[in-house]
């Protein structure tokens, strides 16, 4: 499960990158129950926070990288950026964002992966992460879709410290990898990977991606909402035995997420 105490080579943050902050910030409030404060011209803001029960959820900005398509941002809490970022050069990783200071709240930077996955890291400051994990309309698990899964457990094991068990797909689905941060017993797992062929990353032109899963009360509500204000299902719902019932969803703008009603204990 993620926690909020964010040690090293946990989640600790994510934001999503969009063309329409506005009309973002209205999509993710009705699917997941967010306010949006806004940061900039009222207006037409800039970006801002998601907030859930009073407590910072998420981030939004609008997207300014030429090309980029709209996705979410996962980060990743460590000690110090600077040696992370070395540590993501010497492991044939690339830097997309050198490490830099916001304010007092902490430092941050960006990568992408040798297969072509972008991440993020933040050492904190003042500011630790988001206020909120593991609840309803919360972040509750993180989910890499790579074209190696081989070469993606030795990249991150270097520069993040992570440890990986495996488990076997139900049907023949293929095996999937469960990432805990190092030192970490089984039941601190914040997230998976698979490995996927390139046809089935086509949405993506074959590049791998993280993306978030939020945890929901009612996975079929959750997508009616998706559905009804202009997104779109990609997978489910379906029932995933242990798990929960889950669906692979796209926002308006093409961001990928999956809603999760978690099996009951």
């Amino acid at each position: 499960m993620i926690t909020t105490d964010f040690v090293p080579g946990s989640p600790c943050m994510l934001d999503l990158g969009t063309p329409d902050v506005r009309a973002a910030a209205a999509f993710y409030g009705t699917v997941l129950g967010w306010s949006f404060e806004a940061m900039g011209a009222p207006e037409e803001p800039e970006g801002g926070m998601f907030r859930k029960d009073g407590g910072i959820v998420a981030g939004l900005g609008k997207l300014t990288e030429e090309g980029a398509r709209s996705a979410w941002m996962i980060y990743y809490s460590v000690a110090d950026a600077d040696s992370t970022t070395r540590a993501v050069e010497a492991a044939n990783g690339t830097v997309r964002l050198a490490p830099r200071d916001l304010d007092e709240w902490g430092r941050m930077a960006q990568y992408t992966d040798p297969q072509g996955a972008q991440f993020a890291v933040w050492q904190p400051g003042t500011t630790k992460g988001v206020d909120l994990v593991d609840a309803p309309g919360t972040l509750s698990w993180t989910e890499l879709y790579t074209t190696d899964a081989t070469a993606a457990k030795e990249f991150y094991g270097t520069v993040l410290g992570w440890q990986f068990g495996e488990m076997e797909m139900p049907g023949g689905g293929g095996t999937y990898t469960l990432i805990t941060p190092s030192g970490l017993p089984e039941d601190r797992m914040h997230g998976g990977l698979m490995e996927l062929s390139e046809q089935h990353l086509a949405r993506t032109g074959g590049k791998p991606y993280w993306h978030p899963v939020f945890a929901v009360t009612d996975c079929d509500a959750a997508v009616a909402e998706v559905t009804g204000n202009g997104g779109s299902v990609q997978m489910g719902p379906d029932d995933a035995e242990g798990v929960g019932r889950l669906a692979s969803c796209l926002d308006p703008w093409g961001a990928e997420f999956v809603v999760l009603a978690p099996a009951r204990s």
